[in-house]
């Protein structure tokens, strides 16, 4: 392959991996104008979100089999083509239960994009630069939920909903002819034996079951409602007999083997805890920014920018200290420290605080999340054998998906619950005996009654003002203690590096398959 040729295929395959990770975010903004235009509830629509992280929850740990199976080309020109289909059929939908359905058939397809595309990128490169490899598809990694809300509030804003997977379909269309006529086949070759479709079967029907309970379990009053009771029950199930049947049979769809790697089960744990801090920083900061400080969607994706910026750098960086030694053990520890800083910061915020005091601890998130990315991935695979290392990332990337799905569930039940006790709380000092609140609703009623209102509609309206007031801050309390229980979850799990503390280098070829 060429040197111009061998660019375009890195430049394709990133492009392929930002548009999927983009598409798990960019719906999240315009939920609001797709209930409205399909003529369903927004509990109804949120589907639209959960069918997509189901699918990917399930087919990245199949990524390395389908890879086998089918190869490598056919598998990623054939999703890429699922991807671009499913696209333009999801803004065609009449009707909530096609686009969810052509939702979930996107991130089928959405799943090859990701992990094999990596596995292309660090094959391209040599061994030498391979911290760049990293480093440049680290970007995309960090790049794609980070601006997916900004992209997806600004196509609402200024064209229609439809247009959010429309995008897609030009995009899609240059990946796969450019992959066509560049993409080769994969060097590696494993033999593929007897299709394990048992495996398939539970591993689709528990993660679905599983998602679909962490994705609707608040808005359904979790165990109050019998659907969710039912796919509790099954997800246990299913998943019991799946790592049963893992574990036994010759060809598994997943080989949870590998887990006997002190390192892998450390880093899935850890990928775990970044993935909830990664995508319930991504969820908590719009809501904060849109709901309660009065910022545009676009301006809500602003605030992230100045920290993507940097941590293209802090990328870049990482990779270099990783091929040349530094221990990811030690990066990570930094990376933590950083997310650890950045959840209490903003557990400290007010109603004033102003845009570039959140854009300034934002900075850490994105600097957590640049430390983070590729030494976690060097750390899964380093002490498995070649022919492991494929599933060991599929495994940990899985992990990654998980941990934000948890996270999302954990933070809308505890906000929830939060935002009741303070409002308690907060009520209870609203009473006829505290001098600052008589003097507060005779201020507002006073107000009231210059603007017009007869002395009953003025205290009225005093009264529904201390109100509103109330819910907005408890609300805003209940989102602090929010960013804090993260910040807690990642203090937590740090003593889980004195488990792999003697793995002072990285292993350098192993971050040649590091995110696939």
């Amino acid at each position: 392959m060429s040197p111009f040729n061998r660019k375009l295929l890195i430049i394709t395959v990133i492009l392929a991996a930002i548009m999927e990770l983009i598409d798990t975010s960019i719906v999240n903004v315009a939920l609001t104008y797709m209930s409205g235009n399909l003529g369903s509830t927004l509990e109804d629509t949120a589907w639209v979100i959960t069918s997509y992280a189901i699918a990917n929850v399930i087919i990245i740990p199949m990524t390395s089999f389908l890879t086998n199976k089918l190869g490598r080309r056919n598998y990623y020109i054939g999703s890429v083509i699922l991807f671009i289909l499913c696209s333009l059929m999801c803004g065609q939908a009449h009707s909530i239960s096609e686009l969810v359905i052509f939702r979930f058939l996107q991130g089928l397809g959405g799943g090859a994009l990701l992990s094999v595309s990596a596995a292309v990128v660090y094959e391209l490169f040599p061994k030498e630069k391979l911290g760049t490899a990293s480093a440049l598809f680290g970007i995309g990694i960090f790049i794609g939920p980070t601006i997916g809300p900004t992209l997806g509030g600004y196509i609402t804003e200024n064209y229609s909903w439809p247009w959010i997977f429309y995008i897609n379909v030009p995009i899609g269309i240059l990946v796969a002819v450019s992959c066509y006529f560049l993409l080769p086949e994969s060097k590696v070759k494993t033999r593929v034996g007897k299709v394990d479709w048992l495996g398939i079967g539970l591993l689709t029907v528990g993660i679905s079951s599983l998602q679909t309970v962490l994705e609707r379990g608040q808005t359904e009053d979790w165990f109050a409602t019998n659907y969710i009771i039912v796919l509790t029950v099954t997800a246990i199930l299913s998943l019991t007999g799946f790592v049963i049947c893992e574990l036994r049979v010759d060809n598994p769809v997943v080989d949870l083997r590998v887990l006997k790697s002190k390192s892998l089960k450390v880093a899935a744990i850890l990928t775990f805890i970044t993935g909830m801090g990664m995508f319930t920083s991504i969820f908590l900061t719009p809501v904060v920014a849109q709901r309660l400080l009065g910022f545009t969607p676009s301006q809500s994706g602003l605030l992230l920018l100045p920290g993507a910026i940097i941590a293209v750098f802090a990328l870049i960086i990482s990779g270099k200290m990783l091929q040349r030694g530094v221990s990811p053990v030690l990066i990570i520890l930094f990376g933590f420290l950083c997310f650890i800083y950045f959840n209490w910061s903003m557990s400290t915020m007010s109603l004033e605080t102003p845009a570039i005091d959140i854009t300034l601890r934002l900075i850490f998130r994105a600097l957590g999340m640049a430390l983070l990315t590729m030494p976690l991935s060097s750390l899964a695979v380093s002490s498995l054998e070649a022919k492991d290392m494929p599933q060991g990332t599929a495994l940990n990337n899985m992990m990654r998906q998980l941990g934000g799905s948890f996270g999302i569930s954990i933070i809308n039940t505890y906000s929830a619950r939060r935002t009741a006790s303070h409002r308690v709380d907060l009520i209870s000092n609203v009473t006829a005996s505290n001098p600052l609140t008589t003097d507060r609703i005779n201020g507002y009623t006073a107000y009231f009654q210059h603007k017009g209102s007869s002395m009953l509609d003025a205290h009225q309206k005093a009264m529904k003002l201390i109100d509103m007031t109330i819910v907005k801050q408890s609300t805003l309390m209940s989102y602090l203690d929010s960013f804090l229980l993260i910040g807690l979850l990642f203090a937590l799990a740090l003593p889980l590096l004195l488990f792999v503390i003697k793995r002072s280098k990285a292993n350098t070829a192993n971050v040649i398959v590091s995110d696939h």
